[in-house]
């Protein structure tokens, strides 16, 4: 059967344009990248302003307020139920401490400091280090390149929280804001450490919370041969806040302790916090903290031991005023491995990492 034929001339088939659907896609593509590119610098700088406004806040001042009413004698018939409170909304474990009447502490500080019974935390033997405080493990790991981190993602430079590498001066105290903080390479510095050949170079961040026992002591027996005081700021050391502060550890007062234990380099950093009044080391009775007036960022005050001071393994190190952070940086044989997962609740003289 034959097909019929049409009539007029023949029209030539169009395919769709695809093209034109694609463009159309990729400008709707590329509108949607800018509005989020948009909403994330907005929020950038909201953040920046927040946290350059929170950075203005008045907390020295505060915290030395606080620290002088955590010391006001308070009468007998008062403590127990202030200080009751205060356990009560913390957690605090009564049955652990040496003196557990409530009534013999005559302030809120002296419950703060509190003593432990000494058979409640037995010290481990048979591993390299051991906590040096109750807490939970913020983060600890490998140092590479000379970054640390302070949570998980969230970054500080273990050259500025260091500082310059001058311990080995002979000058008993030093008061400095030199500039090669600024200008040192982050890997550079940390090579220039100059670890021992197979070691590697580690950290470790505990967080004392208020509830927690205020009293830290030494991980390994150690010597103690330079401080480093930053005056620092005093903001929150709260997990919640180190993620939200980039080099959070590096702004805040701290008393940064260096010298060698068995392997080599060793750290121990006492850091402050809001509300902590003070912080208190037992072999350093000259350190001063949370003192008046603002100093120029970057200032230190140096304080080498003509003598290394000796510290063992479960010896007690210093204290806090209600409670902040300890970070301990050291180099270790190939191998080394924490016994802690971050996040972890930990107490004074447990096993915090060792040799595999």
């Amino acid at each position: 059967m034959a097909l019929p034929l049409t009539s007029g001339p023949l029209t030539p088939f169009k395919w769709p344009n695809r093209k034109r659907k694609s463009d159309h896609r990729k400008t709707k593509t590329r509108r949607s990248r800018r509005r989020y590119l948009a909403w994330l610098r907005q929020m950038t700088l909201c953040g920046v302003l927040q946290i350059s406004l929170y950075r203005r806040m008045p907390l020295k001042s505060i915290s030395r307020l606080w620290g002088r009413f955590n010391q006001v004698d308070l009468p007998v018939f008062l403590r127990r139920p202030l200080i009751g409170l205060y356990v009560w909304l913390f957690g605090c474990d009564l049955q652990e401490a040496l003196e557990q009447d409530l009534r013999s502490y005559r302030n809120l500080g002296e419950f703060f400091r509190r003593q432990l019974r000494e058979d409640v935390r037995p010290v481990d033997e048979t591993h390299l280090l051991t906590s040096p405080s109750d807490g939970k493990v913020l983060y600890h790991g490998q140092v590479k390149n000379g970054i640390l981190e302070q949570v998980k993602g969230v970054t500080y430079s273990l050259r500025g929280f260091l500082g310059p590498q001058t311990w080995d001066r002979s000058i008993p105290e030093l008061t400095s804001t030199s500039q090669d903080l600024m200008h040192q390479p982050d890997d550079v510095y940390q090579k220039s450490l100059r670890l021992r050949p197979g070691n590697e170079l580690h950290h470790c961040i505990i967080y004392l919370a208020p509830g927690d026992y205020h009293r830290f002591h030494s991980p390994t027996t150690w010597t103690v041969e330079h401080r480093r005081h930053f005056p620092g700021e005093l903001l929150s050391v709260n997990p919640g806040v180190a993620r939200w502060i980039q080099g959070l550890f590096n702004f805040n007062e701290r008393a940064v302790y260096t010298g060698q234990w068995e392997h080599g380099f060793f750290s121990m950093s006492a850091v402050g916090a809001t509300n902590v009044g003070s912080i208190k080391i037992y072999c350093d009775q000259e350190l001063e903290t949370n003192i008046h007036g603002k100093q120029p960022q970057n200032t230190f005050f140096d304080k080498h031991f003509p003598q290394p001071v000796t510290v063992r393994k479960g010896d007690m190190f210093g204290e806090f005023n209600l409670g902040s952070t300890i970070v301990l940086i050291f180099e270790a044989p190939h191998g080394f491995q924490f016994k802690v997962n971050e996040g972890d609740k930990i107490k004074f003289g447990r096993p915090l990492g060792s040799t595999a």
